[in-house]
């Protein structure tokens, strides 16, 4: 008897586990607020038609030493190096793919003043990979985000 609890036990642990580490998350399971790997920005990410975007909607150092609001100093287009860096967007065009996988879309570098082709898997419910590339995904870079919970009032 003691055999056959053991054995149930063990199966249904397995089962559990299995599930858990299948989980497959619906399309707008990033909509949120999510916290860059540098923890300099968190960006809010929002669904609009089929397409997922993200905009900065907090720094860490909003202003410059001046006192000044930071602004994308470093963007190849001289029109936009005065736009605030606050509620730029930084990512655009990503579609649900399946499997926890947004792709098609871009990420803006404000450091740089790069965009680079990127796709977004989501890790578990807080934490997913952003990965940005030029031209094939191998030739990139992968930071990881932490999903913020935002407080109750």
């Amino acid at each position: 008897m003691k055999k056959v609890i053991l054995l149930l036990a063990f199966l249904l642990g397995s089962f559990v586990s299995t599930q858990v580490l299948a989980q497959d998350f619906t399309s707008d399971a990033i909509v949120g607020v999510w916290e860059t790997g540098s923890g300099k920005a968190r960006v809010n990410i929002i669904k609009s038609g089929n397409y997922y975007y993200g905009r900065i909607v907090w720094l860490r150092e909003p202003l410059n030493e001046e006192g000044k609001p930071k602004v994308d100093k470093n963007n190849p287009d001289e029109s936009k190096r005065n736009t605030p860096l606050l509620g730029m967007r930084m990512l655009a065009g990503f579609e649900f793919k399946g499997d926890n996988v947004w792709e098609d879309g871009t990420i803006y570098d404000p450091e740089s003043g790069s965009t680079y082709n990127c796709t977004i898997s989501l890790t578990d419910n807080k934490s997913m990979n952003i990965r940005g590339f030029i031209g094939i995904s191998a030739f990139g870079r992968t930071d990881v985000w932490r999903r913020l919970e935002l407080k109750k009032k």
